[in-house]
């Protein structure tokens, strides 16, 4: 493995002397444009290894993306590497069919520490949840990026992470804001976690259980999402959806096509830059919202 050639798979050319915030925030952008948050593995017949050598194989040298746990680990690997002082932590995502959090630990975020400031680094949430930059643990603080409002609490060791969500602007419904989208200011709760230090072998028996549980997300939709500069892509089974933040004042742009099985394999490799090698079986399980934008 080399960190020459994972800087090259996100397109960073500058200078990576100092582990500093710039330089950490400017590879945490190329990453999330670079490296789909994706588990199309599962929908077309291979397995998920979490070993840091498959991950590496996977990503950097087939040019594919990955969910949570190869994305980060990846990326934990890279900023290690580079110098900076940073740990693993574990998540617990929230569910809104069920308006609770899951009882598992069941995502992978980071913690770096630069002079003394903490900084959750977190490239694999995926869809309309995903930061653009480090965000300063710090409890109570708005902090304001392009995706929108995020922000932690703390409460008792406990970390809160979420974010306020923008109406959405859906040309073909003639600008009325998906069912079950909340009013501006409203907040949308993403994740907990604590700053106990976790191993990757901590998260061995989610990475098996994801692959084989039929209740979970990831194995009733086939998904693929990318930060753009404007805002994401996101294809979950064969609907396609084009999102630009801010599009109007404190409102995003929301663009949805349906696709053929032709076309999710031309929409892969022209927004995505990805060409699977074995053939992809599209999920969207009925019963489910269509797109990833009010899902995840």
């Amino acid at each position: 493995m080399n960190i020459q050639d994972y800087l090259a798979r996100i397109s960073y050319h500058e200078s990576h002397q100092d582990a500093d915030l710039q330089t950490l925030t400017v590879i945490f952008q190329h990453h999330i444009q670079a490296i789909p948050f994706e588990n199309l593995s599962m929908h077309c017949g291979e397995t998920i290894e979490l070993d840091l050598q498959s991950i590496y194989n996977k990503i950097v040298r087939k040019k594919r993306g990955g969910w949570c746990l190869e994305s980060n680990y990846l990326l934990f690997w890279a900023l290690q590497e580079l110098g900076y002082d940073i740990c693993i932590l574990g998540g617990n995502s929230y569910e809104p069919a069920t308006k609770t959090y899951t009882s598992e630990i069941n995502h992978i975020l980071l913690k770096v520490v630069i002079k003394g400031n903490s900084y959750i680094v977190d490239a694999a949430f995926g869809g309309a949840y995903q930061a653009w930059q480090p965000l300063m643990l710090i409890s109570g603080k708005d902090q304001a990026q392009t995706p929108g409002i995020f922000r932690f609490m703390e409460d008792n060791g406990t970390w809160y992470f979420e974010k306020v969500k923008r109406k959405h602007y859906i040309p073909e419904q003639q600008s009325v804001p998906f069912t079950d989208t909340p009013e501006l200011g409203n907040i949308r709760k993403i994740y907990t976690f604590t700053l106990k230090p976790r191993h990757i072998n901590d998260f061995q028996e989610l990475n098996a259980y994801l692959q084989v549980s039929p209740d979970n997300i990831l194995r009733k939709k086939s998904i693929c999402t990318l930060q753009t500069t404007e805002g994401l892509y996101a294809l979950v089974g064969w609907t396609f959806t084009e999102m630009k933040y801010n599009y109007m004042e404190d409102m995003d742009l929301v663009q949805i096509t349906t696709l053929t099985d032709e076309e999710v394999e031309k929409t892969l490799k022209d927004k995505f830059n990805i060409v699977l090698e074995n053939k992809l079986v599209p999920v969207n399980v009925r019963g489910l919202p269509p797109n990833l934008v009010d899902t995840i």
